[in-house]
């Protein structure tokens, strides 16, 4: 009897397992390249999803300093209405509730336009409810803790990139100050032997005059 008992919890382990794995998950993660304008789109299967994710500027072609504009992010519904937007940042998390399914635009917008490397995370969380869970009383909180883990995963994988993307951000900042820093450094230093080497010339050819006229 113990070991039916202990092979029937390791079947529910399993099956638990299964169900999670084979759940329907909407995520995205992809790399755009902004030089102007650049939209993505993203499908919300059922009204009152969750949308959440996030973006870090990890590359780009001028150096950012304090008066840098950043870029903007405006959500649009399938309407065409905007229902989150972001202005003026180099990295940031956004999450609302899509009140409508349908096709949902993300669009990127630089002021600078100068080709600038984002790195972008969508998700799309769905909450099981009792209209599209099965009748059986016992599967409807099985399916409900499942949908519920699984988002809590998602936003564990959300945040892990959302860092590493920002790691990637200031590795490459810094690795960008570290060539300038070297790149001024060696013209600072051509710069004063170049000044060096016209000091001297003139400085012969002022003692080549004072010798000649003392000549005559």
């Amino acid at each position: 009897m113990k070991n039916m008992k202990r092979s029937c919890g390791i079947w529910e382990v399993f099956s638990f397992l299964l169900l999670l794995a084979s759940w329907p998950r909407r995520l995205s993660a992809l790399s755009v390249t902004v030089t102007d304008t650049e939209c993505v789109y993203d499908f919300v299967q059922f009204d009152g999803d969750i949308v959440s994710g996030n973006f870090v500027v990890v590359d780009h072609d001028i150096f950012w300093g304090s008066d840098h504009p950043g870029l903007d992010l405006t959500i649009s519904s399938p309407a065409g209405n905007t229902v989150h937007s972001i202005h003026g940042s180099s990295g940031e998390k956004f999450e609302f509730k899509a009140l409508k399914a349908g096709m949902y635009k993300f669009c990127f917008h630089n002021p600078k336009s100068i080709p600038e490397t984002v790195s972008f995370y969508i998700h799309v969380g769905h909450i099981p409810n009792e209209h599209d869970l099965a009748k059986d009383e016992h599967l409807n909180p099985v399916n409900v803790k499942i949908a519920e883990l699984r988002e809590a995963l998602e936003s564990v994988t959300a945040e892990q990139k959302y860092l590493k993307a920002r790691e990637l951000r200031h590795r490459r900042t810094n690795e960008s100050t570290r060539r300038r820093i070297i790149g001024y450094t060696i013209t600072e230093y051509i710069v004063l032997a170049a000044a060096s080497f016209l000091q001297v010339l003139f400085i012969r050819r002022l003692f080549s005059k004072t010798v000649a006229y003392n000549r005559i």
